[in-house]
């Protein structure tokens, strides 16, 4: 998870919000989950078990460490569940690694030095990497992904990678969950709604409130989408989540939750 919000040029045109709800007719078409603006959402990256309860209407979970068990029994306990993953790094403790060619790993992640970056320009290389990691997690019964990582693009990732290399690979892990009957969502990189608003099935951000880019996602919520806002403690404290975000994220229509920086099982949500 990278709270990083990249203001210059990261990824296409930035798109003007709206405040009418559009019809979307392949939405309205689509087979794979389509969550609704308002539905609320917590976020433990811990390892969890299928004896962990949680009060939100969506949960997101790592997809590698939650067993197919657990989604099970998230669903019992009438959760829709999301699966946390990256598809623009590689982590180094990932069981899936000799799925990559050597020549798509590029620089290591700074922030996180046990992530390299990965060379999105080179699909066809890509894919059978990316194919997998969807297959397991439609495999566990997940309802949808959280892709890790769109930020390639201005990043020192080692390669050339262009706004249209990242609009390209975005577009093909859209169809790809699509395909699988998987919803996906925009993980940050506001640059990026204006052009996949359509596409992405629901935004998630981090620290948009503290960074002042929280209205960049209400396209989202002009379509009925929802927005899961994150904020952090290391950012902000509870008394500020409470008295400042929680009435905006209820005007808004956003779904808000503060966290700890390592996503543990702690959370805070507007009262």
């Amino acid at each position: 998870m990278k709270p990083m919000h990249f203001i210059a040029g990261l990824i296409i045109l930035s798109g003007c919000s709206k405040t009418s709800s559009v019809p979307d007719p392949e939405r309205n078409a689509a087979t794979w989950w389509q969550p609704v603006a308002g539905v609320t959402f917590d976020w433990d990256l811990s390892n969890i078990s299928s004896t962990d309860t949680f009060s939100t209407d969506v949960v997101d979970v790592d997809a590698f460490e939650t067993s197919k068990a657990t989604v099970d029994a998230l669903h019992a306990k009438g959760r829709k569940v999301i699966a946390y993953v990256s598809v623009g790094t590689l982590e180094n403790y990932r069981p899936d690694s000799a799925l990559l060619p050597p020549s798509v790993i590029g620089k290591i992640y700074p922030e996180w030095p046990d992530e390299r970056w990965l060379d999105i320009r080179k699909l066809d290389s890509m894919k059978p990497w990316l194919i997998s990691r969807f297959t397991m997690i439609r495999q566990k019964g997940f309802d949808a992904i959280e892709p890790d990582n769109l930020d390639a693009y201005g990043n020192e990732t080692g390669f050339d990678i262009s706004i249209t290399d990242t609009k390209a690979f975005c577009t093909y892990i859209i169809t790809l969950a699509h395909s699988m009957g998987l919803g996906i969502g925009q993980k940050n990189v506001s640059e990026l709604t204006g052009d996949f608003s359509s596409s992405f099935d629901w935004a998630l951000t981090e620290d948009a409130f503290d960074q002042g880019w929280q209205d960049d996602m209400l396209p989202y919520i002009a379509k009925n989408k929802p927005v899961f806002v994150t904020e952090y403690t290391d950012k902000m404290t509870q008394t500020k989540f409470q008295s400042t975000v929680c009435p905006a994220a209820k005007t808004k229509k956003y779904s808000a939750v503060l966290k700890k920086r390592d996503l543990s099982k702690w959370s805070y949500f507007c009262q």
